[in-house]
Parts: structure tokens; C-alpha cells; sequence
């Protein structure tokens, strides 16, 4: 019979309802019986023993929160009665000692990858066309228009024909059938084959930053952009300046060269106030991009160890069942992968607080146990100047589905990087280069922290949802992961894996994450695209440093 409800950690003093519970039913686990209270819903929690004001809730075997009224034992907590709490930290006292996962399975595999000159090995290959600042954003959006139309990469017009089709029946007459769906049909489309076949696309990457901001969100931009055109999915890029902004042509070649002195891709810049004509810029750039791409198809895919994977670690719409079955069958990867020799990258710093200490015992370096602090501080204090709070961060739909403070969501969040020792830790916009996890301060909002951990090198990204985000990414292929059965039958367009079946005792977290890598090694090989892919679901957001959670 499937588990009602769960108690996670020996230590906790709370328990998680697996299906709705009634009031009056009887709760039987390991040293804790009681009756609830009242109704729990389904990825909900409740007390196994009573608490008085100021006592610490516990949960994942860490305090989450504290009792603000007194709380009766089998009585739901919620937001009236539990506030965000989290434990002290200190340094590390002693090395920490892992356990790899056995990983035979995976240790003769390869993934077929684009191997660049640099020994970076990319999933895809693609060509960037990029603004310095917002005001090239127009001239950029005229060279998308060109390119994907006339070079096969456009998606189906689809909804173009279904337009159509509605200006068709108003012309007819058929009001009634416009308001009635008549017009919701599925319409045969013509597979146009693109012209550079080994190529997977022209991605452009409009943002509203460049200018009229700090000089640091100058810099940040410049150093993402650089990673973006350093990483191993890239084969070239086109980069169109105005000339006069902030974020200057020269940062950028600065960023570039902290990342790669050396090099060799194909870089395209052009300048509309040194250019003259707005038309004889986008001539220029048409051509030789055009020229680029021809050079860009001679690439081919490679077998490749899974030691040149860099997976982002990644969570939004998260729900009271991300950190007991996606978040940790994503962990799993995370050790499998730093087992092979990979890289993996943690992020959403809003969302490590409260688990500070069990990141700081995992650290291999005293500098990287030191800027980890100091970058939690530092943001964490950046919160407070401007009135807001990290435990701010749980968002209505997270706390409609159980996750009632940052410390529970952070609690089940931080279980998406496994247990392998933290072997460096990044500020935004850094490039990883080291094997093993890294944590990347990036806030908790989806799209910024895919969009840093792509331009920190993550040529995959494994993302978890309790509730639903369709968030994807330009040019690195995002794994959609769910925590629970429900959403993925509700939204099969958007979700790649299911990890319901741990839910339901049906699977084991082990088990999953084997079949999340096994799926990663055929995206990897372009194999398979993820829904993100096939839904063109390129999102992108610089975060400007300010408070993001």
C-alpha cells in the first residue's frame, strides 16, 4: 500500500502528507503517533508533537522555521502559525569525507559533442547575434526576421495559420463560429529543411541592459555575454555596438580573454555610429554572418566522455514534493556526474539560506567555505538595504503547495546538489572551470539563474517543477524534471521526466536519476530535444546585481 505520509529526517518534528489526510486520522510512524488536527492537503505539513512559541520546526533534520502561536501535535502548520527560521553557521570543523555512487554503468559511455579548440565539448551548436545595448535591439530583431526565414530555422507559423483561418471566418460571416472554436485546427505544415544542416540554429539575444545603468551592471552584462560567446554550444557570434554606451566594446574583449586568452572563434562586431547607415551595418552583418555559418557547418559531432558534461542545477514552481522526489533524483545526477569527472553547477543563493552549514562542511578549500559566506552575507545584507529579506523568497504558488518559508524550500532546493564535496564557489557572472559542484550566486528567479549558469558554461541544464514553468533557454538544452505524477499528465508539453513514481514508492531516487542521465546523454547527442526546445522556449535575463530573489 502506497505511503499516506512521510517523516523525512529521524530528527524532524514535522511530517509531509503524501495524499490528502481527513482530521481524526490516525498518524502511526517510528516514534511519533498521534491524530491530526485538522485537514492536510496533499504536500502539506504537520506537527508530530506539540509547540510552544519560539520552538524550531524541523524538517529535512534542520530548522525551517519556528512556532509563532502554539502549534498542537497532528495540527497542520501553515503561515499563521510558522514563521521562516534557520540555524546559526560556523566554520568548517573537520574534512568532509564522500561516498561516490558507483558509476561503471557510465564510465564507457560517450555523448556525440561538438569538441571546440579550447577542449570544451558542446551539446549544440549554434551561431549568436548579440547588442552591446538595448538600442541595437531593433537591428537585431531585423537580422532574426532575415535569417530564420530565409535559412529554414523559423518555427512552424502555426498560430500565423490560425490567425488566418480566424480572418478567413470573419470574413465569411461566422462570428459564431470564431467564439464557438471552429477555428482551433491543427493545420499540415511543410518541413522545411534548413540550410546549414549542422548547425542547430541562429539565437539572438535581446536585452534591455548595455546603458543608463551602473558601471557594474556594464561589466556583469559584458562578462555574461563573454561566457555566451566562450561556451562550448557556441561556434561564433555577431555583436552589433551603437558605439557610445557603457557597456564598450572593449569590456567585452577584456571579459573574453579572462575566460579564453586564447581565443580562435569567429567574432563579428560591428558599429552603427562608425558604420553610418543603419542599412550598410545590417548588410555587412548579413554577409559575413552568412559567411560564418558556412564555416560554422563543417562542425561534426564527436563520441566524448560525460567528464565534458557542465549540467546547471536548477528549480522554479517548486511544490511540497520537489525535495523529496525531483530534487533529489536530480542530486543523484549531480553525484554521478562529479563521480565521471563533470561539472555541475549550483545556483539561486535565496534559496541556500538556511542551509548554509551542511554547504560550508562540504567545501574542499577554506577560500571557497570563506566567499561563500561572504557572498550569502553580502546578499543577504543587499536585501535588507532596500527593505526586502531573503525569507521573502517563497512565492504564493510555492506556498499554496506546502513550501510555507525559505528554509523549507531551501531545505528541499539544496538537495539538487547531491552530496559531493563543493570543489569551488563562482560569483556572477564567473565561468566555471572546475570539475565537480560549484556553487554560482545567482538570485532564485528561473530565467536570471538559468540564464548566469548557461553563461557560467552549463551546456545542460536539469530543471524541477512542482507547478509548472515552461522556462528554457537560448542555446543550452533544458531538462524539465517533475516532482509529482499530477503535473506531468497536466502538462506533458512542458515536462521531460517524471518523478511522481518516487512519490509513490513505486521508484527510488536512484532509480530516477539513472533514467535523468540516460536522457541526458541523448540530449547531449542531440538524440532528443527537451519540450523547452521544441516549444522555442528561449528565455533570457541578465540580472543586474540588484535584489532579485
Amino acid at each position: 500500500m502506497p505511503k499516506r505520509y512521510l517523516r523525512i529526517h529521524p530528527e524532524d518534528n514535522a511530517a509531509i502528507a503524501l495524499v490528502d489526510l481527513k482530521q481524526g486520522e490516525q498518524i502511526d510512524l517510528s516514534g511519533a503517533h498521534c491524530v491530526l488536527r485538522s485537514d492536510v492537503s496533499c504536500k502539506h505539513k504537520f506537527a508530530l508533537r506539540s509547540l510552544a512559541p519560539g520552538d524550531a520546526v524541523i524538517l529535512y533534520g534542520i530548522v525551517i522555521g519556528k512556532a509563532v502561536t502554539p502549534i498542537r501535535q497532528g495540527e497542520l502548520l501553515s503561515t499563521g502559525n510558522t514563521h521562516h527560521d534557520a540555524g546559526a553557521f560556523h566554520p568548517r570543523s573537520k574534512d568532509y569525507v564522500w561516498q561516490a555512487p558507483p558509476v561503471a554503468r557510465w564510465q564507457q559511455r560517450r555523448f556525440l559533442g561538438f569538441v571546440r579548440s579550447d577542449g570544451q565539448v558542446g551539446t549544440r551548436n549554434y551561431w549568436l547575434v548579440i547588442p552591446l545595448v538595448f538600442c541595437e535591439n531593433r537591428n537585431v530583431s531585423v537580422l532574426k526576421q532575415a535569417f530564420e526565414e530565409e535559412l529554414g530555422f523559423a518555427p512552424p507559423p502555426r498560430y500565423r495559420r490560425e490567425v488566418a483561418e480566424l480572418v478567413r471566418l470573419l470574413g465569411d460571416g461566422k462570428l459564431e463560429d470564431i467564439r464557438h472554436g471552429a477555428a482551433r485546427e491543427h493545420f499540415a505544415l511543410a518541413d522545411r529543411q534548413p540550410v546549414f544542416r549542422n548547425i542547430d540554429g541562429i539565437k539572438f539575444l535581446l536585452h534591455s541592459g548595455g546603458c543608463g545603468g551602473t558601471r557594474e551592471d556594464a561589466t556583469s552584462l559584458c562578462g555574461l555575454l563573454a561566457g555566451y560567446i566562450h561556451h562550448p554550444n557556441v561556434a561564433g557570434a555577431t555583436i552589433l555596438s551603437l558605439g557610445c554606451q557603457n557597456a564598450q566594446v572593449a569590456i567585452l574583449r577584456h571579459e573574453l580573454e579572462k575566460r579564453n586568452p586564447n581565443l580562435n572563434k569567429q567574432l563579428l562586431i560591428f558599429d552603427q555610429q562608425a558604420s553610418g547607415t543603419e542599412s550598410a551595418m545590417l548588410s555587412q552583418a548579413l554577409r559575413e554572418t552568412f559567411l560564418g555559418l558556412v564555416a560554422a557547418t563543417q562542425a561534426t559531432r564527436t563520441p566524448t566522455p560525460l567528464s565534458h558534461l557542465t549540467v546547471g542545477l536548477k528549480c522554479g514552481g517548486s511544490d511540497g514534493f520537489s525535495g523529496i522526489s525531483a530534487n533529489p533524483a536530480v542530486g543523484h545526477v549531480a553525484d554521478l556526474i562529479a563521480a565521471l569527472g563533470g561539472k555541475t553547477l549550483l545556483a539561486e543563493f535565496p534559496e541556500l539560506c538556511g542551509v548554509e552549514q551542511s554547504l560550508i562542511d562540504r567545501c574542499l578549500r577554506k577560500q571557497d567555505e570563506d566567499r561563500f559566506v561572504g557572498l550569502m552575507r553580502a546578499y543577504a545584507e543587499r536585501a535588507k538595504a532596500v527593505g526586502s529579506a531573503l525569507e521573502m523568497n517563497p512565492s504564493p504558488g510555492n506556498i499554496r503547495d506546502g513550501l510555507i518559508t525559505d528554509a523549507m524550500k531551501s531545505a528541499g532546493a539544496a538537495r539538487k546538489g547531491g552530496t559531493s564535496p563543493i570543489t569551488a564557489v563562482l560569483d556572477y557572472p564567473e565561468y566555471a572551470t572546475a570539475s565537480g559542484l560549484n556553487l554560482l550566486c545567482t538570485p532564485g528567479n528561473d530565467v536570471e539563474a538559468v540564464t548566469a549558469q548557461v553563461g557560467a558554461g552549463a551546456n545542460v541544464v536539469l530543471f524541477t517543477t512542482g507547478l509548472g514553468t515552461p522556462t528554457g533557454n537560448p542555446i543550452a538544452p533544458v531538462v524539465k524534471i517533475s516532482s509529482n505524477s499530477e503535473l506531468a499528465r497536466r502538462m506533458p508539453d512542458i515536462i521531460d521526466v517524471d518523478a511522481g513514481p518516487i512519490v509513490r514508492g513505486e521508484s527510488s531516487v536512484e532509480e530516477i536519476g539513472q533514467s535523468i542521465l540516460d536522457l541526458v546523454v541523448q540530449v547531449a547527442s542531440g538524440e532528443i530535444h527537451t519540450k523547452a526546445e521544441l516549444l522555442a522556449q528561449d528565455d533570457f535575463i541578465p540580472w543586474k546585481r540588484g535584489i532579485s530573489l
